[in-house]
């Protein structure tokens, strides 16, 4: 036990002239102390299995070993400190190289560039409660009581039967129609809940972009422009895109659209589930009995809305291949 306390002391030594010219110290500390496999940790650890005697032989000079590294460590950290202040070789007021410190989430990055692309085009930014009633949720929207929307397999009640987490972002659109006059282009960009089976493409919680205008002469045209020249923006001019028909009761006409996959360039994969498309917006003319709902006369004003799956945008365009990713907290270095 003697020869290993000697042999850390002259092995410290050479330790700590070599340390002393680097200045790392942390890592000087955690050769003889770490709690893992530091040395002098390792002959503490020895200690509950000598002998009586054998514990007052060594236990003391273990314990004076341990406080004279830990001195000498500490001081030689002060002197290395000392010396870099009074080298006039070195230029304090020289800014260190910064950190990396974290990156915006894909979602808010895809957020920012939107409202940007909106912005320009005139919209207004809106936001709502996410816990809603189903008053604006549905029944502004042209979904009675009963519309298989409103079933509680979709939706998650905070209290039956008023009482939701929203489904959508067109709550938001209801509530404006309801308390603004026309005309009105507005954009809302928020966070929806379902009751989902969670896989690569599907959450019971997501983001939606919702967008709607309401005006005088307004029609399918300008909302096929608009999303056409907006796909442009976020993806490029090669985007490929396919507009089809779709029913959905808070507009008529309904038009879904599908972006070609940009992971199998529409071979088929597991994100497009093999069919080489993968919807990302539903849309359409505003339907007659919302506007009136709300308080608009649709006989003077018509409008066109729609509504983006957020998050597969994002993972579109940054190359993310399961939803699950964009909310699992994983860690990345860089």
């Amino acid at each position: 036990m003697q020869d290993d306390i000697n042999n850390i002391r002259k092995m410290f030594e050479k330790d700590l002239e070599t340390y002393s010219k680097s200045g790392d110290f942390d890592e000087l500390y955690l050769k003889y102390f770490s709690k893992t496999h530091g040395l002098v940790t390792n002959l503490l650890k020895k200690i509950p299995s000598l002998s009586a005697e054998e514990k007052r032989t060594f236990g003391t000079s273990i314990n004076t070993i341990q406080n004279e590294l830990k001195q000498a460590i500490t001081e030689a950290k002060a002197a290395f400190k000392t010396a870099t202040i009074n080298d006039p070789a070195i230029d304090l007021s020289i800014p260190e190289v910064p950190l990396n410190s974290g990156e915006l989430h894909p979602i808010t990055k895809t957020i920012i560039e939107m409202n940007k692309f909106f912005r320009y085009h005139g919209y207004s930014i809106a936001e709502g409660p996410e816990i809603e009633t189903v008053e604006y949720n549905f029944r502004k929207l042209n979904l009675p009581e009963g519309h298989p929307a409103t079933d509680l397999q979709d939706t998650l009640f905070v209290k039956e039967p008023d009482i939701l987490l929203r489904t959508h972002t067109s709550s938001i659109e209801s509530r404006i129609l309801s308390e603004y006059e026309p005309p009105l282009r507005v954009i809302v960009p928020g966070k929806v809940y379902r009751n989902e089976t969670a896989n690569a493409s599907n959450l019971g919680f997501f983001h939606q972009y919702q967008g709607f205008v309401v005006d005088k002469g307004v029609t399918i045209q300008h909302l096929k422009g608009i999303l056409e020249e907006f796909h442009k923006f976020l993806f490029g001019e090669n985007v490929v895109l396919r507009f089809r028909y779709k029913y959905y009761p808070e507009v008529s006409p309904g038009m879904g659209v599908d972006i070609r996959c940009q992971f199998c360039e529409g071979a088929g994969c597991t994100v497009c589930r093999q069919r080489g498309w993968v919807e990302v917006l539903g849309s359409g003319m505003i339907h007659y009995n919302t506007l009136k709902m709300c308080g608009i006369d649709p006989e003077e004003y018509t409008g066109f809305a729609f509504g983006m799956g957020l998050d597969r945008l994002a993972m579109s365009k940054f190359g993310i291949s399961d939803i699950r990713k964009l909310y699992s907290g994983e860690m990345i270095y860089v």
